[in-house]
């Protein structure tokens, strides 16, 4: 014990390493707080603080100084931007972000410091620990980058002996407390006894060393250059402009382009051709066959009508100057004189679906060929033929399914609509060469879903767009409308059924739709027309009103195959069905006025363009039947045999305009043009000794209202 006392005592005395200088410390500690609380030097002090006061100091009460203020930093920064506006989708509004980040980087700084945990750790120390072990031959050819290992390995040994320091110095004070021992013995217990020194950390070595280096560049001297020019020219131009001068201009802008593409395709084409001999290219300007054949073709038009005028000579003076002087002998009755055949050779298995004469050219008439039979539909063709040529058509367009109506715009003689098999609709413009239709309907358009029996034009609408009516199976009459090249579509009423519900499934009960198969527009009021069913029902419709009808007629047994107004008479059309008969109607009465059985079914009947009381219709025996109300009220004026070929039937007639002609077509393609007899074309006498003050289609519809009457007279005087 008394030896440890005198070694902390010595230690103490002599200031050994820390507790000489905490000594030293405590004296001169003590010496300062001495002369602080010595009176001389606190006058002094508090003088010397007394001054420093700012003149323009508050002075504040002793409350006032003890008063706590309290102050609260917040740390938002202020360059953010406030009042963000975003649209929340569930309030449906735009409402003010209140969440904004409030955090401003300074200063940030990628780090390559790799846990000794991880994988990459681990691999670089088993990297590093066999890099130590190498030889030092191979340490010399080491790369110069292991000398960062080196200096941070150098550095390390030199931190560790202070360690091995402390435990000397603690030996030593130990030394001098025994006091046995002398410094030689010291040292050399310390030589012979060192302290286990730790093994020194292995450091990663570092993967990325960095060498400045600093290059200097050339600098280019600047230099400067400038252009001087003549100011654009400008003029100052001013005109009035109204649409009639901006329709001129993009007409002529049209006109110089067309000529431009002209004299394009007038330029003669340089073709090169190799010669096989010399290996050499030769070039020569190609022969344009197509411009010689456009000159050459109305032409060969012309001549080619010339050669069948010569070849059905007889034909055609039969067609103008013929009558037959047989018919004085007749009494009443008439005949039909066979003209032209016309026959093509791709349609001899399509049947004659629709026939339409143009309303300008009146030697020019439309064929449509397709097929009733439901089980045997394929391609359809539309031809136009002209009586000047009845050997080959003037145009001919072929399609995909059968073409079973078409009608010719009034206004417009070039526009022909069609209507087919699948339910399509389109419109062909004959001054364009192209064989496709310019419009055609789709499914997206909303095309009819069942055959379209009949199309019809009707006067532009308000905006001079053209348009026409559809009608079809399904039960749609669909108005087509030709708006910026494409045609749109309307439903303008839905015929409804017979008024028997079908029982569909879960009890629900369906209402049936009745099969439109032919329709016309009045001649005189737009909005009236007609519609023919399947069921033989004849529905009176407006345009007005698409959900209800204006009257039925319980007209035929069987499905209405045609239907159409009087030329002459507001109030009477005619209708024809399968039931064999063909019945004249006043659309103001429910009973019809006429009644004819032709014994057979009746495919087509129509109007004579010359006469009121004059019509024909075609069965499906190959006959044609003329009537004329005016002369026999019962029976046919004539009843000729057309198709003579069995197993073939008629199905379409039509009159001509102008000539006292009617073409008939059967289920084979050929169409038959005959003559109407003087007998059945007479025109009303005129009395001896009166004026005739009337003309031309007052004479007409009043010769009908005077037959209409007589058959109305019993009527009347029943209800009297």
């Amino acid at each position: 014990m008394a030896t440890f006392l005198s070694a902390f005592i010595s230690a103490r005395g002599q200031g050994g390493p820390s507790g000489g200088k905490a000594g030293k410390a405590g004296k001169a500690g003590r010496k300062r707080r001495d002369e602080d609380d010595s009176p001389e030097m606190g006058d002094d002090w508090l003088t010397a603080r007394a001054g420093v006061r700012s003149p323009d100091q508050l002075e504040l009460t002793e409350v006032e100084l003890k008063k706590e203020i309290t102050r609260t930093l917040t740390a938002k920064n202020p360059h953010i931007p406030r009042d963000i506006v975003r649209y929340n989708f569930k309030e449906r509004a735009y409402k003010i972000v209140d969440d904004v980040d409030q955090t401003a980087i300074h200063f940030t700084l990628n780090g390559n410091l790799v846990p000794k945990d991880s994988d990459e750790g681990r691999r670089q120390s088993i990297k590093s620990s066999s890099e130590a072990e190498k030889t030092p031959v191979e340490e010399e050819n080491a790369p110069v980058e292991a000398s960062a290992e080196t200096t941070e390995k150098a550095e390390v040994k030199d931190e560790e002996p202070t360690g091995d320091a402390e435990a000397a110095e603690e030996g030593e004070g130990e030394a001098e407390a025994k006091g046995a021992e002398t410094a030689e013995e010291a040292e050399a217990a310390e030589a012979e006894e060192p302290p286990p020194s730790k093994a020194p950390e292995k450091k990663l070595a570092n993967q990325f060393n960095f060498i400045e280096r600093g290059t200097t560049t050339y600098h280019n001297p600047l230099r400067e250059k400038g252009y001087q020019t003549d100011p654009a020219p400008y003029e100052t131009f001013s005109a009035n402009v109204n649409q009639w001068y901006i329709y001129d201009a993009y007409m002529e802008e049209l006109e110089r382009m067309e000529k431009a593409k002209e004299k394009e395709k007038a330029k003669p084409q340089v073709v090169k051709k190799e010669d096989k001999k010399t290996g050499r290219k030769l070039s020569y300007v190609e022969p344009q066959h197509g411009d010689s054949l456009s000159k050459v073709a109305k032409a060969a038009k012309i001549t080619e009508r010339m050669v069948n005028l010569n070849t059905f000579d007889d034909i055609a003076q039969d067609f103008k100057y013929f009558e037959d002087a047989s018919d004085e002998f007749r009494g009443q009755e008439g005949t039909l004189l066979p003209l032209w055949k016309f026959r093509y050779e791709k349609t001899k298995k399509l049947a004659v679906t629709a026939i339409s004469w143009n309303p300008k050219y009146k030697d020019l008439f439309a064929v449509g060929y397709g097929s009733y039979d439901f089980m045997k539909q394929g391609h359809g063709m539309l031809l136009l033929y002209t009586l000047k040529n009845p050997s080959f058509p003037e145009y001919s367009f072929s399609s995909e399914s059968g073409v079973m109506c078409l009608d010719f715009h009034s206004d417009h003689p070039y526009l022909l609509a069609v209507g087919f098999y699948d339910g399509n609709v389109a419109i062909f413009n004959l001054k364009k060469p192209a064989s496709q239709p310019s419009y055609r309907s789709s499914a997206k358009s909303g095309k009819h879903t069942e055959p379209v029996w009949q199309v019809k034009w009707q006067k532009d609408d308000m905006d001079n767009n053209s348009n026409f009516f559809s009608v079809s199976s399904d039960g749609r009459i669909v108005s087509w409308t030709l708006v910026k090249n494409e045609l749109v579509h309307m439903d303008v009423i839905k015929l409804s059924g017979d008024g028997t519900a079908v029982q569909g499934p879960e009890g629900l009960q369906l209402q049936t739709l009745g099969s439109g198969t032919s329709f016309d527009f009045h001649k005189k009021i737009d909005y009236l027309f007609l519609v023919g069913t399947e069921e033989g029902k004849i529905y009176k419709c407006s345009k007005n009103y698409s959900s209800q009808f204006l009257d039925v007629f319980d007209a035929h047994h069987m499905a209405v195959d045609s239907i159409s107004w009087n030329p002459f008479h507001l109030k009477v059309f005619i209708s024809c069905s399968s039931d064999w008969t063909v019945k004249i109607w006043d659309h103001t009465i429910k009973t019809p006025m006429f009644v004819f059985d032709l014994g057979t079914a009746v495919g087509d009947v129509a109007w004579s363009t010359y006469s009121s009381t004059v019509f024909a219709a075609v069965t499906i025996d190959g006959q044609a039947h003329v009537f004329d109300l005016n002369v026999n009220k019962l029976e046919p004026l004539c009843t000729q045999l057309v198709v003579t070929r069995k197993k073939n039937k008629a199905t379409h007639i039509q009159f001509n305009p102008v000539y006292p002609i009617i073409i008939v077509g059967d289920e084979l393609g050929l169409i038959t043009c005959l003559k109407l007899s003087p007998n059945l074309r007479k025109m009303p006498k005129e009395k001896k000794g009166q004026e005739v003050k009337k003309k031309g289609p007052e004479v007409e519809m009043e010769k009908l209202e005077k037959l209409l009457s007589l058959v109305r007279e019993p009527e009347s005087k029943e209800g009297k």
